[in-house]
């Protein structure tokens, strides 16, 4: 069977990068191969909900500028296409003194970034946003938003098939290679001749990517990320979302609350090294993938740089009074009776041989094929900007 374009994985990133191409070609044939039963069966079925505004990201970046853009579309979107989403806006606080000098970078960042309309909070106004908020200095956000991803998702995958689009269900990609100029993906189902690859293939694009380009200096490390629910009675603790000063060092946000669409707070997440790629629970251990990110050489160096910070996270992970008290730092009123297990998502992090996790996205491009190999937070918000410039580039090697 031949086609234009298979995309592999068929998570919001490659839904969305389907969906540019049927737009700006809509006679271009298109396959997206799904392995799971369901779309969005990972990173964005299990993200925290959250439209992000484009706060935190280096100006100029692939994520401040797909970011913003990539909200732009999504709003946009969601209005077209009926998707429920709420734009509630968010506040960041500052705990402590310490935190004051991060707290005005990242008020200066934002400016940067395009942001309009927020402001900054003193302790006081802190609480006519959130009554029970703990926090010296802060400021509101309000472009922050909330929807589901996996809702989205599926709107795309509609889409997608209403343009004569396909999407394979249940087929895993086992081998690519090269045949009379064009490539053979080959799945457990059968084989798909192809002009071009695009690989969103999340928690698994270094794999993906690596069988096509043999000189591939990443790894996706996968981090699980915890979270906690607030029992229904101590709701009323959360308005909206609450977020901490982040460690301008470690790639997270740190443990915050939040509000979701289809209902209660959510709070967490931590970040702990997955025992597996697809290491949703702590008992998950797939010893052939948790060998080869310990032997990764720039995650030996990571470890040895954040060894502290790590720990910290997975004593947070099997301590509730632990990931409590990190809450209480927000919300003091918190008690360990009032959290209830939630869920959680993994983080397909790629980390290269000198021990950087990227900050960005990261686009590869080789002969036939376009490799989305970091495409973290924000990349759910960012998804219709990441798919345009993906299809962008599709199209220019398609000629």
């Amino acid at each position: 069977m031949k086609n234009d374009v298979v995309i592999v994985g068929g998570g919001i990133v490659g839904l969305a990068s389907a969906l540019n191409l049927k737009k700006k070609n809509p006679k271009l044939k298109i396959k997206v191969i799904e392995k799971e039963k369901t779309l969005a069966a990972h990173q964005t079925g299990n993200n925290s909900g959250v439209i992000h505004s484009g706060l935190y990201y280096k100006p100029g970046s692939l994520k401040a500028t797909n970011c913003i853009n990539g909200y732009k579309k999504l709003v946009r979107f969601c209005d077209e296409e009926g998707v429920p989403y709420e734009l509630c806006g968010k506040i960041v606080v500052a705990t402590k003194e310490s935190e004051l000098p991060q707290l005005e970078k990242l008020y200066e960042r934002g400016a940067q970034n395009g942001l309009t309309g927020f402001k900054k909070l003193n302790s006081e106004e802190l609480k006519e946003y959130e009554p029970h908020v703990n926090g010296i200095a802060g400021f509101f956000v309000p472009q922050t938003g909330i929807v589901d991803f996996k809702v989205v998702a599926e709107k795309y995958g509609e889409k997608i098939k209403h343009a004569d689009g396909e999407i394979r269900m249940e087929e895993k990609v086992l081998k690519i290679h090269e045949q009379n100029g064009h490539s053979v993906v080959q799945t457990n189902k059968g084989d798909y001749e192809t002009k071009l690859v695009v690989n969103c293939a999340g928690l698994y694009s270094d794999k993906i990517a690596s069988l096509v380009e043999k000189k591939l200096d990443v790894k996706i490390i996968p981090f699980r990320g915890e979270y906690y629910k607030l029992a229904k009675e101590k709701e009323y603790l959360v308005k909206n979302l609450i977020y901490p000063v982040p460690d301008p060092a470690f790639p997270f946000l740190g443990v915050h609350f939040t509000r979701m669409m289809r209902g209660g707070i959510e709070a967490g997440p931590n970040a702990v090294l997955a025992f597996a790629r697809e290491g949703y629970t702590k008992s998950k251990i797939n010893p052939a993938e948790f060998i080869e990110s310990l032997m990764w050489p720039g995650f030996q160096k990571v470890a040895a740089k954040y060894w502290k910070t790590g720990m910290g996270e997975m004593y947070r992970s099997f301590s509730k009074a632990a990931f409590t008290k990190a809450l209480q730092q927000l919300i003091p009123e918190i008690e360990a009776k009032d959290l209830v297990h939630g869920g959680a998502g993994v983080r397909a992090q790629a980390c290269d041989r000198n021990g950087g996790l990227l900050d960005d996205f990261m686009i590869l491009e080789s002969k036939n094929a376009v490799n989305v190999c970091n495409a973290p937070s924000p990349a759910a918000t960012s998804s219709l900007a990441i798919g345009d410039t993906v299809s962008d580039i599709a199209l220019k090697k398609l000629g």
